[in-house]
């Protein structure tokens, strides 16, 4: 017989990891808050960008329920992927204001209570898979007291990245369940070995928490440090590419290569804020350095870096200034805490040079047509593969700080920190 799975909260993140698991042979019963959740179902579309689940969208047989209780009446194992938002100014796409905040959890909390009453109601014992992403000891303070004798409470938190939410979830490094007892999670054990046969870690749900935001947060102190080294070779004149591909190699003490290479700050829904939420309990737990501050505060001073880049081409050439890309990562159109627009924040607020936007994929200023129906200062804000097959205007400036963009003639070409790049700011 195959096992039914419920979901609770349907989103960005549930909606997509639903699909997967269904596309492994499991069935899928699942709730959301938004009605306009089961429109997408019902006409197998959604109104964001998410590799893969049109497809699987077109083919699903994933229940949309109207409650709470009757997830919980259908399912054994119900995983909450409810928001655990932070306040827009926490996103990342302005500058870090002076105070902190933890996550806002009222979201989950509602949810998981919902869960655990209607198990009580029914007599029916459960296992309770809380995804969303907490701070360490938050499950403790506000999930377990809820949750009674039927329920079954195990964190999973996913890592994945809004876009290829479908193939991260199908391909992870690890699973990770936080459980208080081992023996507890051998229902969601089980449920993975129906996926796929990566490594299942288990750990305390205070470690879990605890993984799942230093995991986030490492990438963004990745990329502060690579962005530093573009700093450093383009005003020294060394390449970074060649620093940072060197480097890649030695897995043994620097790990890995994703995430080392010089560009724009860290992005996304999670990073950016995951951060600032742990800079507030460092705060809070009197931390002798806040580590996490330093790296919100790298990843903004470096943006002002670039901002300083973009206003002397601006100034010397006259032209009008275009951010060429606005989302997080490429082929998306999700924006949520996009190092690029801090910097037309920045240009703007800081530095008095007006930015038009343009991106194929979000709602910009400009559609690529009107962007390029003249010479502008371009500056390469997301790393979208078009922008290398673009045919800049005769006399453009093109800023690119990842250093993909070819030459072209009558094209000034600005690849900072590489080899051949144009003679840095600070010496022009």
């Amino acid at each position: 017989m195959t096992q039914t799975v419920g979901f609770i909260g349907l989103g960005k993140l549930g909606l997509p990891c639903a699909l997967a698991m269904e596309s492994r042979g499991l069935q899928i019963v699942g709730y959301d808050v938004d009605p306009a959740v089961a429109g997408y179902v019902r006409d197998k579309r959604i109104p964001y960008l998410e590799r893969h689940v049109d497809a699987l969208l077109a083919h699903t047989q994933l229940r949309v329920v109207p409650d709470v209780a009757t997830v919980v009446a259908q399912a054994d194992v119900v995983f909450v992927t409810v928001q655990t938002p932070h306040r827009p100014e926490f996103e990342g796409r302005t500058p870090i204001p002076d105070d902190r905040e933890d996550f806002e959890y009222g979201y989950l909390v509602s949810a998981c209570r919902a869960v655990a009453a209607a198990a009580a109601q029914q007599q029916r014992h459960i296992t309770l898979v809380v995804v969303s992403t907490v701070l360490p000891g938050t499950v403790g303070r506000h999930i377990r007291p809820l949750l009674g004798t039927y329920v079954c409470l195990i964190y999973n938190p996913f890592f994945i990245a809004m876009g290829t939410t479908v193939d991260d979830f199908l391909n992870p490094e690890f699973v990770l369940l936080g459980a208080d007892r081992h023996e507890e999670d051998d229902a969601v054990g089980r449920l993975y070995r129906q996926i796929h046969d990566k490594p299942l870690v288990r750990t305390s749900i205070e470690s879990a928490e605890l993984i799942k935001v230093s995991y986030n947060t490492y990438i963004s102190l990745k990329i502060v440090w690579a962005n530093t080294m573009m700093e450093i070779c383009e005003k020294t004149g060394a390449d970074v590419d060649v620093v940072t591909d060197t480097l890649a190699q030695a897995t043994d003490r620097i790990i890995s290569a994703r995430y080392m290479r010089g560009g724009m700050g860290d992005s996304g829904g999670c990073h950016p804020r995951d951060n600032i939420a742990m800079s507030w309990l460092g705060r809070r737990l009197d931390l002798s350095f806040d580590l996490f501050e330093t790296v919100m505060t790298a990843r903004e001073q470096q943006t002002h870096f670039l901002a300083r880049i973009v206003q002397k081409w601006q100034r010397l050439s006259g032209l009008d200034v275009c951010l060429m890309g606005t989302t997080y990562k490429p082929e998306t159109n999700l924006e949520l805490g996009s190092a690029a627009l801090l910097l037309a924040h920045i240009l703007d607020a800081d530095y008095g040079v007006r930015v038009q936007t343009c991106d194929p994929f979000a709602r910009t200023d400009l559609a690529i047509a009107a962007a390029l129906s003249q010479p502008r200062v371009f500056f390469i804000g997301t790393r979208h593969e078009v922008w290398q097959r673009t045919v800049w205007p005769t006399g453009a400036v093109v800023i690119d700080p990842w250093g993909y963009i070819p030459d072209a003639p009558g094209v000034v070409v600005i690849r900072i920190g590489r080899k051949g790049a144009l003679p840095a700011v600070s010496a022009l």
